[in-house]
């Protein structure tokens, strides 16, 4: 039925991307429009359903799933849903139910069309918020196929290069030596059919070697009596597999991207091999085929693109922190393989811890390195300490070569208090859980998340099963260690406003991991060793903590999804970053993020604070002197 025209006007007037469109186009919105009423629990969407329209919430919640029945998305009042099956038309792919009774504007495919296509605020907000909604519950799957999940414009990486059908064969050439490509399109000049600047075909490489060179024309012959005219095209928001299957199906190397029938890019079937290259599989093996640190030190790029590759893929934090763990600890046990190449046999075993986030699969692009080294029992200074100060220090220089820098606080093997027998690191552990300090407190919180990387493996779980007896059985440990997580407080004011850094180059920002992600993992922590959970992982040991039940109801699951978004923010800012040839960081400025992320964010630090009153409640550790 048609909606009454004012109230549509108003809501929309109040709503990103229609609060920025004139109000003729507006108009022209509110008359098309129709309202659907959904009650809670009833299907909105369902998967391989034909859809022709894009829906926006009026008021009530929703859930979007993905195909094997799990949450993918809650969204409310002023969301949309349904852009996907239209744009692409294609069956809907993400079902959709109601939460709660719901009341839905349906705008037609042929309006949000128009409206895709013809403002361009409209199309990139629609597109971006697309990709930084919250996620709630994400679940993917190892074995999903990179090229059906990534989207073209991944592949682009510089405007395409054009010249106009009169250059000769000979500028062409220089032009594209010039540009360091493959291809050129060609547009039309005044003098051929065609607007000038219209795309009317294309050369490349070949066409030169093929239609030039091995018929003897000259290289002052115009690109346009060698250009291909039977252009294919593919658009930026298709997926890289359908890019691939346009160019075997139309035996083509080369296709041009559009977007809103404008051409932003070129791209071969040299750039989807190179996507495919910077999977974590190939990083890792190119790893271990390192011969040397300079071999390893050339990778860098790679995991970057990685690291990229994988925000663009729509991984969620857990997948994206275990593979870049996973390449760190691939760096950290090959450097040990050609440390020991280098300096000889080890005089006795030792086992080369990860700490940290590395340890907990959580790790990022910006990173330092927290590392130690487990000695045997037989280790005697005087004899052997030589050989693993070398060993440490040729490890460290080689990861900060590959970009994990030195540690600030020299938590390193090459720190000699890091690199001790395993007596020695089983009083550590006995001394900061029976007689907690300071100082300790602070050594706790960064070692007891260690994993072992190289040698004798099985005494760093000898090390984590000492943890776990001891700091269960020990509750005024845990309440120092609640007291010591208190430090790092969400950076919400009094009103719920967001309070910025005030120190260094940093001013006006929020440092999402010291006040964000960073506090939830000290807080996991606690819960985890009260629980006695073998999990390492923040993820993995909320779910211990939920299992366990020592949270109020609801509780552990909100700040499950709390960390992921904190998570996805300070993630995609630094894929951002990279993208834009930037040095990555964790800040944050409020300004630069989306209404919709501004909101989240806020609620996503709310939940961190209630965790860490819970926190203070639960263990008391304002009464430990």
């Amino acid at each position: 039925m048609q909606a009454e025209q004012s109230e549509v006007l108003d809501f929309f007037r109040r709503y990103k991307p229609f609060s920025n469109l004139p109000e003729e186009a507006l108009n022209n919105v509110a008359n098309s429009v129709e309202i659907a009423y959904y009650r809670a629990q009833s299907p909105i969407l369902q998967l391989g359903q034909d859809n022709r329209h894009w829906y926006v919430i009026r008021s009530g919640a929703v859930e979007v799933f993905r195909r094997d029945g799990q949450l993918y998305n809650r969204l409310g009042t002023g969301d949309f849903f349904g852009e996907q099956s239209v744009m692409l038309n294609r069956p809907v792919r993400f079902p959709v139910t109601a939460l709660e009774d719901s009341l839905v504007y349906l705008i037609s495919e042929e309006t949000f069309n128009y409206l895709f296509d013809n403002f361009e605020h409209f199309a990139d907000f629609v597109e971006v918020e697309d990709q930084t909604r919250l996620r709630q519950s994400i679940s993917k799957h190892d074995s999903d196929d990179a090229l059906l999940t990534a989207k073209v414009s991944t592949l682009i990486t510089a405007p395409p290069v054009m010249v106009a059908s009169a250059t000769t064969v000979h500028q062409a050439a220089i032009r594209m030596t010039e540009e360091n490509v493959s291809s050129l399109l060609i547009t039309a000049s005044e003098q051929h059919e065609g607007q000038a600047g219209e795309i009317i075909g294309i050369v490349t490489d070949l066409d030169i070697r093929g239609r030039l060179v091995a018929k003897g024309l000259s290289s002052e012959t115009p690109v346009v009596n060698i250009m291909s005219t039977e252009l294919i095209y593919v658009q930026s928001h298709q997926f890289v597999f359908d890019a691939m299957m346009l160019m075997l199906k139309h035996k083509v190397q080369h296709l041009p991207v559009l977007k809103k029938k404008q051409a932003i890019g070129l791209i071969s079937h040299l750039d989807i091999l190179r996507y495919e290259s910077q999977n974590s599989l190939f990083v890792v093996k190119s790893i271990f085929n390192a011969q040397n640190v300079d071999d390893l030190a050339v990778l860098t790029p790679e995991v970057h693109a990685c690291f990229a590759r994988m925000v663009h893929q729509d991984a969620n934090s857990q997948m994206i922190g275990n593979a870049m763990a996973v390449i760190g600890r691939s760096f950290k046990q090959r450097l040990c393989e050609l440390g020991e190449a280098h300096l000889g046999t080890p005089p006795v075993p030792y086992c080369f811890l990860a700490l940290g986030s590395m340890a907990r699969g959580e790790q990022l692009i910006v990173t330092d390195q927290d590392n130690a080294l487990i000695l045997d029992d037989s280790f005697v200074p005087a004899l052997h300490d030589e050989y693993f100060s070398a060993l440490a220090s040729f490890v460290s220089d080689g990861l900060a070569r590959c970009g994990y820098s030195y540690c600030t606080g020299n938590i390193m093997a090459s720190n000699p208090r890091w690199r001790q027998s395993f007596s020695v690191w089983q009083q550590y552990f006995r001394e900061w859980i029976e007689r907690p300090s300071a100082e300790s407190l602070l050594h706790s919180s960064i070692f007891f998340d260690l994993e072992g990387v190289w040698g004798q493996t099985k005494w760093a779980e000898a090390l984590n099963q000492l943890i776990r007896d001891k700091a269960q059985k020990n509750s005024r440990f845990l309440a120092c260690m609640a007291r010591n997580a208190l430090l790092r407080t969400p950076p919400l004011g009094f009103f719920k406003d967001f309070v910025m850094e005030t120190d260094g180059q940093q001013t006006n920002s929020i440092n999402m991991k010291r006040r964000g992600t960073a506090p939830i993992a000290d807080l996991v922590r606690i819960h985890a060793l009260l629980v006695g959970s073998t999990a390492r992982n923040t993820f993995e040991r909320l779910e211990d903590i939920i299992d366990a039940k020592i949270l109020p109801p609801g509780r552990g699951m909100d700040l499950r999804d709390a960390l992921e978004f904190i998570a996805m923010v300070r993630i995609r800012h630094q894929a951002l970053d990279i993208e834009l040839k930037r040095e990555p960081d964790n800040n944050i400025e409020p300004e630069h993020l989306s209404d919709f992320e501004r909101k989240n964010l806020k609620e996503a630090f709310q939940i961190l604070s209630s965790a860490q009153r819970y926190l203070k409640f639960r263990y008391q550790p304002g009464r430990v002197s």
